[in-house]
């Protein structure tokens, strides 16, 4: 299989995979002309508590999520590798495979992009990739970058990155207003969440009693200590 010369990157728990994931890995593909849209399932997320379902469940929750879409792939990269899931450290296993990183787009929302400057290997990271901040009027993710400084990385996602430097595109998309938090909350208390992911999606989670209120909560990786659930990016 050839190597796609623009390649987006959309990374998260996926504690389950949702709409408003695939909307947004949809509004950046388009956005910016990208040959493919890889969905990494996080290992450990190095800034937020154990996943509530096995590794294995939402990597599969992923693949069927996407088993219709050609241009996306349910991508294990991340989950190679133990301990917590570092962009900066995916980053750099890509570019060990041959990648650039202007051929690198990582999507991400604004509320993730305002907390960047917390992320391991910051503010060298944003050599490592483009980033896409998905948001709902671009003001705010505008502001943020300009705010830290990154007014000259800024692109129209029109544009190519030139100079050889990587940029930053606000892509101004309306994704569905659906949370992770809210889908395994419904699921509790045994509320239909048609709609809310992908129909695979929900029969998977059907089908195994993921989320059921009372039932024994899955963990993504047995043993792992209290430093690595809490440990931030930066750190």
């Amino acid at each position: 299989m050839s190597q796609p010369r623009r390649l987006g990157l959309l990374g998260g728990t996926f504690d389950p995979i949702h709409a408003g994931h695939i909307a947004a890995a949809e509004a950046a593909r388009r956005a910016l002309h990208l040959d493919e849209v890889w969905l990494l399932t996080s290992h450990v997320p190095p800034h937020r508590p154990q996943p509530v379902a096995s590794v294995h469940h939402r990597f599969a929750m992923v693949a069927l999520a996407i088993q219709d879409e050609p241009a996306f792939r349910a991508s294990d990269l991340e989950l190679l590798s133990p301990g917590p899931s570092f962009t900066a450290a995916t980053l750099a296993r890509l570019h060990s495979e041959g990648f650039e990183p202007l051929q690198l787009f990582f999507i991400l929302g604004a509320d993730a992009f305002a907390e960047i400057s917390t992320w391991r290997d910051y503010p060298r990271l944003l050599d490592g990739a483009n980033f896409a901040v998905i948001s709902r009027g671009v003001r705010r993710a505008l502001s943020d970058a300009e705010d830290r400084g990154f007014a000259a990385r800024l692109r129209d996602p029109s544009a190519e990155s030139h100079e050889g430097a990587t940029a930053i595109y606000a892509l101004d998309a309306t994704t569905p207003d659906v949370s992770s938090t809210g889908v395994r909350e419904r699921c509790a208390r045994g509320l239909s969440i048609d709609g809310m992911v992908p129909p695979a999606v929900e029969s998977h989670i059907v089908r195994h009693h993921l989320y059921r209120e009372g039932s024994d909560r899955e963990r993504t990786i047995a043993h792992v200590t209290a430093n690595q659930l809490h440990e931030q990016e930066h750190l």
